[in-house]
């Protein structure tokens, strides 16, 4: 694979798994309209409602914008801003279900502006157990303010951003904002690994001292792919309107797991 460079989504059968993989579920967006409503979840909740972001989520259009939308074999994300309110998408892929363990991939194309705060992650399938206890695995962000350096970062009870002890790297991905790169998350039993374009970025072992407050990272999660504006980091030094819209361009999503 030629990591970044333009092309289009790739058919199944020439999907190449890594050795010792299967692949167990993809998106490549090789259709148009909506994000395929029988893998994909729209949040639909207001401005505020996390991290103190500025943008609304909604599922349709608004006046006849789509927030979300698939065309030319990839899926966008946009924020805009219509009348008083800007508007966002943020979905979630098999939210029911998940999966565990494995490869989780996507290769995306960043926004530009200052205000915005695009997001790869990972949240726990069926979830009842109250944030950051439950876990959450971030494969990708970026912050506007800091164009091209993207981040991956773990929450748990123990290492949580709250509390300043979050586990997290950042680096220089050049041109993440208008090329697109493939970030990777390698996810075992023992070790939590991400990648940006092959290169390794970040790495957590398992301290295999059984505690949840330590490694909640031994069940199912699904993928969730999200534009935020504004809000505790992503408007840390304020928003610039003049940028919106903005897009979140994502070429696929593919799921590997252990043969």
């Amino acid at each position: 694979m030629i990591f970044g460079a333009c092309q289009k989504s790739a058919p199944e059968e020439s999907i190449e798994a890594p050795e010792g993989y299967t692949l167990v579920w993809h998106d490549e967006f090789s259709y148009d309209g909506m994000p395929d409503p029988s893998v994909w979840t729209h949040e639909e909740k207001g401005a505020g409602w996390v991290n103190n972001e500025l943008q609304t989520y909604v599922t349709g259009p608004v006046d006849g914008k789509a927030v979300t939308e698939v065309s030319d074999g990839t899926l966008k994300i946009n924020c805009f801003k219509q009348d008083d309110k800007v508007y966002s998408g943020r979905i979630y892929a098999n939210v029911d279900s998940g999966w565990q363990y494995g490869i989780v991939e996507a290769r995306i194309k960043l926004p530009k502006g200052l205000g915005t705060w695009p997001a790869f992650w990972m949240m726990p399938a069926n979830n009842r157990t109250p944030w950051p206890l439950c876990g959450e695995i971030d494969i990708m962000e970026e912050v506007g303010y800091n164009p091209d350096y993207t981040s991956s970062s773990l929450h748990t009870e123990a290492y949580n951003h709250v509390k300043g002890t979050q586990k997290t790297a950042e680096r220089l991905t050049e041109g993440a904002e208008g090329d697109f790169h493939v970030y990777r998350l390698e996810w075992n039993a023992d070790n939590i690994r991400t990648f940006v374009d092959g290169e390794e970025v970040f790495s957590f072992d398992n301290d295999r001292q059984g505690d949840e407050r330590t490694w909640p990272f031994d069940k199912p999660y699904y993928v969730i792919l999200n534009l935020a504006w504004g809000g505790n980091w992503g408007g840390a030094k304020g928003v610039d309107e003049s940028c919106l819209p903005a897009t979140m361009e994502v070429d696929y999503v593919r799921v590997f797991q252990k043969n």
